[in-house]
């Protein structure tokens, strides 16, 4: 070995050493570094992200320095194509997942930046499902790309591909006819992404089913139940069915509560009282609708209708029930009597019990 390779070698092993020192200082920097903006920006990046993160830097420094250490040029004849091409397709893999963190720190950063914890978060929840939905979308043709990337190299692959695009014609009628409902409903996540029928967190009702949006795929979507079960339903369900989205335009909703109560029932100490129990609920009510209505007289009781108003569907839930127990206590309290009874007039005939006057 003369003093030119030496060199060489030299020359190399210092980069490589360059290359580890910096991957092994980034590596330290995300998991425990003192710097003040990295430690911003670690709190941005969930724990999952962190290790892909760190798994990352770490393969990316060691085929940097393999690829240093042992270029493809300085080995034998038999063996420079076979690692020109494994090179590419680590270089190729190695972008794709590269795109891939960069597309889920980008989204981890919009999730911070629209926050849907927040009282008024419509904007939020439309940007996170578009977010979300084109996240998925980009991830799924980055990869694709990657694979096509990685069979280009092969000389193999390529005159199978001319020997497929001879038959191209029933093969996309094979595959329009087996994969029509998956590109429905690839395209229905699509509309509902740029359309916006329904967004993360929206209170929808679906069969009948109280519930709020908890996670939109390409295929379906999953609405988490009042009582914490999952209802699963196809994507397209929201494309071609009617349902009830209680925050498409705002979560604020109006709750009302109904009483049966006696006719003598004084209507003003009750809608003072339903003003009380409103102001008295805390962030339970907006300051916006409290009403006391008499809406229907029926032949032994009249019913009254209290119409309160919240920021959102669970805070509404409890206002009514906090209403009623409140407006039944007060009835109970003060004027029993009030309350539904049954009348019942007896009429004396005239008659003694053996039927003489």
């Amino acid at each position: 070995m003369d003093s030119t390779d030496t060199a060489g070698w030299l020359i190399r092993i210092l980069l490589a050493l360059v290359v580890g020192v910096a991957g092994f200082t980034l590596i330290r920097l995300f998991k425990g570094g003192q710097a003040r903006r990295w430690r911003d920006l670690r709190e941005l990046l969930s724990r999952s992200m962190k290790r892909r993160v760190v798994l990352f830097l770490a393969v990316f420094a060691t085929a940097v320095a393999v690829s240093i250490l042992i270029p493809p040029s300085h080995l034998p004849a038999g063996w420079s194509g076979p690692a020109v091409t494994a090179m590419n397709t680590a270089w190729v893999l190695l972008a794709a997942w590269a795109a891939t963190l960069a597309l889920s720190a980008l989204t981890g950063l919009v999730r911070w930046r629209y926050d849907m914890d927040v009282e008024d978060n419509l904007g939020a929840r439309e940007v996170q499902t578009k977010v979300r939905i084109l996240h998925r979308l980009i991830v799924i043709m980055v990869w694709f790309a990657a694979a096509a990337a990685i069979l280009m190299q092969f000389e193999r692959f390529r005159l199978l591909g001319g020997t497929m695009l001879a038959s191209a014609g029933v093969l996309s009628i094979v595959l329009g006819i087996s994969a029509q409902k998956t590109f429905g409903a690839i395209i229905a996540g699509i509309q509902i992404a740029l359309a916006h029928p329904i967004n993360l967190d929206d209170v929808v009702i679906v069969e009948n089913e109280w519930g709020r949006i908890e996670e939109i795929t390409f295929t379906y979507v999953v609405v988490r139940l009042w009582d914490m079960r999952r209802l699963v339903v196809p994507i397209t369900y929201f494309t071609e069915t009617v349902f009830q989205n209680w925050t498409k335009k705002s979560a604020e909703i109006i709750g009302s509560v109904f009483l049966q109560v006696d006719y003598a029932t004084p209507l003003e100490p009750l809608r003072a009282e339903l003003k009380r129990l409103c102001e008295g609920a805390g962030g339970l009510w907006n300051g916006k609708t409290c009403v006391l209505q008499v809406t229907d007289a029926g032949a032994e009781s009249m019913t009254l209708r209290a119409i309160v108003s919240s920021p959102d569907a669970s805070k509404a839930w409890d206002l009514r029930c906090l209403v009623r127990e409140g407006l039944i206590t007060y009835l109970n309290a003060h004027c029993p009597e009030c309350l539904p009874r049954r009348r019942v007039l007896l009429q004396d005939t005239g008659r003694s019990r053996d039927g003489e006057p």
